[in-house]
């Protein structure tokens, strides 16, 4: 599988940008896929998770304001960011995940390369 990660940008704080990851092969629909992101000096982080069965997972700092979906007929997952914050700067990366990986990015065997989101005070 390969990821191809888009829609990243400068956004004001307060401010709503649409992640897309693209991917390839066949078998899109059975991969958990998830958004994780890494920002400047921090630990790469769990954003959000869709599994293949539909259920859908957020970090607590991102809960009530983020939106995971994933369109299995077109091998595309999104990340819908509202309310961004200063905080929510980082580079976002999309992953697909055959097992129970979840919120832990050493379950993903696949990555996009990343798209980087940047919010203004």
């Amino acid at each position: 599988v390969q990821l191809q990660a888009s829609g990243g940008g400068l956004v004001q704080a307060g401010g709503s940008l649409r992640l897309s990851c693209a991917a390839s092969g066949r078998t899109f629909s059975s991969y958990n896929m998830g958004w994780f992101r890494r920002a400047p000096g921090k630990e790469r982080e769990f954003v959000a998770v869709v599994t293949r069965s539909g259920n859908i997972y957020y970090a607590s700092s991102v809960k009530g304001r983020f939106t995971i979906s994933r369109d299995n007929a077109n091998n595309a997952v999104y990340l819908q960011m509202n309310i961004l914050t200063p905080e929510d700067t980082a580079v976002y990366y999309c992953a697909a995940s055959a097992a129970a990986g979840l919120g832990d990015p050493s379950r993903y065997d696949y990555w996009g390369q990343g798209t980087q989101v940047t919010v203004s005070s």
